[in-house]
């Protein structure tokens, strides 16, 4: 059996490991690389340990670049440290826009989740309505319906009828020519 999609042909009749592909096939899932990439920069970025690490970064800089000796240096004190002020202007720079995208892309997660949140609450109010009707439709059933109340006084009502008759029957069966069952 053979499944034909737009791009790609896929043998069902064959086991996985044993399919060739000419081409490479683009996974699921893969195509979000750059964006889960972006947000766990941007999520890096807003750490301790990453303003702990820049800071140390540009003590180690201005110190090597002070402290060495002349030839050595590679941005001079004199000048202002411009090298270290392009490298920050540059990380910057970048982190600027990873941290917009990464916003963006938890907006787009928000507005999924308040859309599902949304559904789910449409869901509930309608199963609840649901329910509140076949409450009344249960309690306008049992209006309708006999009690035990009723029914034992029904069940008196008969008992003692009965026993009239009974009573009644005991009565006329003594009168001589005549048969309890008339």
């Amino acid at each position: 059996m053979v499944r034909t999609d737009e791009n790609r042909q896929e043998r069902l009749d064959s086991p996985k490991g044993m399919r060739t592909r000419v081409l490479p096939t683009r996974r699921r899932g893969r195509g979000d690389t750059f964006g889960r990439a972006t947000e766990g920069i941007a999520r890096a970025m807003g750490t301790p340990w990453f303003l702990v690490g820049l800071t140390l970064f540009c003590v180690v800089w201005m110190g090597y670049n002070t402290l060495a000796p002349k030839p050595w240096q590679f941005d001079s004190a004199a000048i202002g440290f411009t090298a270290l002020t392009l490298v920050l202007s540059l990380q910057a720079s970048y982190a600027a826009p990873l941290i917009l995208l990464a916003q963006n892309r938890q907006d787009d997660r928000d507005r999924v989740q308040f859309e599902q949140d949304r559904q789910r609450a449409e869901r509930n109010l309608a199963d609840t309505e649901y329910l509140a009707r076949e409450v009344v439709a249960l309690r306008l059933a049992m209006r309708d319906m006999a009690s035990k109340d009723f029914i034992r006084a029904e069940l008196r009502s008969l008992l003692e009828e009965l026993d009239r008759r009974d009573a009644d029957d005991a009565g006329f069966a003594d009168e001589p020519g005549t048969s309890a069952r008339g």
